[in-house]
């Protein structure tokens, strides 16, 4: 089944890494857990990785937009 289309606008940004860091990207993908591809992956452990930041004060929540009844 096709994945919904993403609602919030996203931005490209360009990392470096080490091959090894890149390899186990590559690895963690194939299980398709985290994502189909290095890149995924490495979103979807970094939005995991902020979470829990923001669970413990280290890194501020989300900022939400007031709704237009406000």
């Amino acid at each position: 089944m096709a994945r919904p289309k993403n609602t919030t606008e996203t931005v490209q940004i360009t990392i470096s890494t080490t091959q090894q860091v890149k390899d186990l990207l590559e690895e963690l993908s194939k299980t398709g857990f985290y994502g189909k591809n290095a890149a995924d992956t490495a979103h979807v452990l970094l939005k995991e990785k902020i979470r829990d930041l923001q669970r413990v004060g280290q890194a501020p929540g989300p900022r939400y937009a007031p709704s237009p009844m406000e």
